[in-house]
């Protein structure tokens, strides 16, 4: 039977609400990693025990390949989602040499970074302003097109606000074109209904721990035809990616993505009404206002502002009372910064402080919904002193 996420200290925490940050690992996707990890051999190896090991390895990106609809050879196992993100953007940008990469302002950092480090090679891009939901669309991608324009580039599902993006749309436009598309799915998949070959996108991100498989694997989905300059040079992944790949974590990503989209319908389904339920509590407090869609939008993840709180109090508090999320702001040497992505779509340095997101999962139980509303209510009323 599986169990929810277990605190370390268990009188300090006792509710987890910050799935959007990770999830624990799957009783089925750990038993599964159990019967492989006696499979120690270089997959690389031609002899019994490397052969051994590259059976279990391009079983799990056979499998893997088939729930995303692409071939096995276009899936490329990474260390994480960022390393995918990272890969797509600069293997793109490499390989072709210069040009203009169209991105938008609410992008993981993992893929800002990449963005930056493009400018300084000398890469022009343009980042695309969402409107206050925090959506961009998709005539703002056709606007932003240069003759010079090598590949847009934006995310699937925002991981702060959970804003979902018309990426099909966005991907055909580029293809119109002549110009590549990829989408940081790493919030998408698993979680919505998200298959490659129906987006259309030539690089898709993902990471398996984010639906319950294990840390440190992710994957690149590179569609035929398209040149990617290896970040990591050396033979393996088709030369895309050097290192030795781990068939454990291979064996667990695929058993995992495998289970999430089984129960994706039911599990939608369920996590929209405890979404709901999270909802009608949080806004029955004055001055507790939504961050991202109405309706486009996660059925796991809710954002808000809380006006006249102090940012790290409520945090605080909302951590000492037993629940675990997160706040809309990066923590960073003991102070709150605000986030990029509330300051985008126009909150104020304050307001984005004083921000949470909540994160459904798996285990979420309608007594931890209940109990994380009385909590919220308590951490606002510390909160605004």
């Amino acid at each position: 039977m599986d169990v929810g996420p277990k605190a370390a200290e268990e009188d300090t925490l006792q509710i987890y609400l910050d799935y959007a940050a990770t999830t624990p690992l799957d009783n089925e996707v750990q038993e599964a990693m159990r019967q492989v990890e006696g499979v120690f051999g270089n997959p690389n190896s031609i002899h019994r025990f490397g052969q051994e090991a590259r059976r279990v390895l391009e079983g799990a990106r056979e499998r893997i390949a088939g729930l995303l609809g692409v071939r096995p050879r276009e899936v490329v196992f990474t260390g994480s989602g960022s390393e995918a993100d990272a890969l797509a953007l600069l293997g793109v940008a490499l390989a072709k040499g210069k040009g203009h990469v169209v991105s938008t302002e609410v992008e993981h950092s993992a893929v800002l970074g990449a963005l930056r480090l493009l400018e300084r090679l000398g890469f022009s891009v343009t980042r695309l302003k969402p409107d206050r939901f925090g959506l961009v669309y998709p005539e703002q991608v056709e606007e932003a097109l240069r003759p010079d324009t090598i590949l847009v580039s934006v995310m699937a599902a925002n991981n702060e606000l959970g804003t979902l993006y018309p990426i099909r749309e966005m991907a055909h436009i580029a293809h119109a074109h002549g110009v590549l598309f990829h989408t940081d799915a790493v919030q998408a998949v698993g979680q919505v209904p998200f298959r490659v070959d129906e987006v259309g996108a030539d690089l898709v991100s993902l990471s398996a721990h984010k639906f319950y498989g294990p840390k440190g694997i992710g994957a690149l989905v590179v569609r035929q035809g398209v040149d990617l300059f290896p970040l990591v040079p050396g033979k393996q992944e088709g030369g895309r990616r050097g290192g030795t790949q781990s068939p454990l974590l291979a064996q667990g990503m695929a058993v995992a993505l495998e289970k999430a989209l089984r129960l994706l319908p039911e599990e939608s389904a369920r996590l929209l009404a405890l979404r709901r339920r999270l909802e009608a509590g949080l806004f029955s407090l004055e001055g507790v206002e939504l961050n991202g869609h109405p309706e486009r939008r996660l059925p796991k993840l809710v954002n808000v502002t809380v006006k006249g709180a102090d940012g790290e109090a409520l945090l605080l508090a909302m951590d000492l009372l037993g629940v675990a999320v997160s706040s809309g702001s990066a923590c960073s040497a003991g102070s709150l910064e605000p986030s990029h992505v509330l300051l985008a779509i126009g909150r104020s340095p304050k307001e984005a402080r004083a921000s949470l997101r909540f994160s459904l999962g798996r285990y979420t139980t309608e007594a931890e919904v209940d109990r994380a509303v009385e909590v919220f209510r308590e951490a606002v009323v510390r909160a605004r002193g």
